[in-house]
């Protein structure tokens, strides 16, 4: 079974990142600001994105607007399920 190395990395800070948040909230040191801060940023700035590509790296786009094709798939679906 292969594992993906964006996976393997974004797991990695994930860890990373609430670790330092919770390091901040239970240690009583000058800097637990700074380590919730650093957390945080970790969060919103590396592991997001890196989770965000990883999921919707395969797809295609196309799939997820609106349009008349799009639309009458969605019109014979709920005709579908509505009977």
């Amino acid at each position: 079974m292969k594992i993906s190395i964006i996976k393997t990395i974004t797991s990695i800070l994930l860890v990373l990142s609430i670790g330092s948040i919770l390091a901040g909230y239970l240690l009583d040191v000058t800097y637990s600001q700074k380590l919730i801060g650093f957390g945080v940023v970790g969060l919103f700035l590396l592991v997001f994105p890196l989770f965000s590509y990883y999921r919707w790296k395969d797809r295609d786009m196309k799939d997820y607007m609106i349009n008349k094709e799009n639309l009458d798939k969605m019109r014979e679906y709920k005709e579908k399920k509505g009977s």
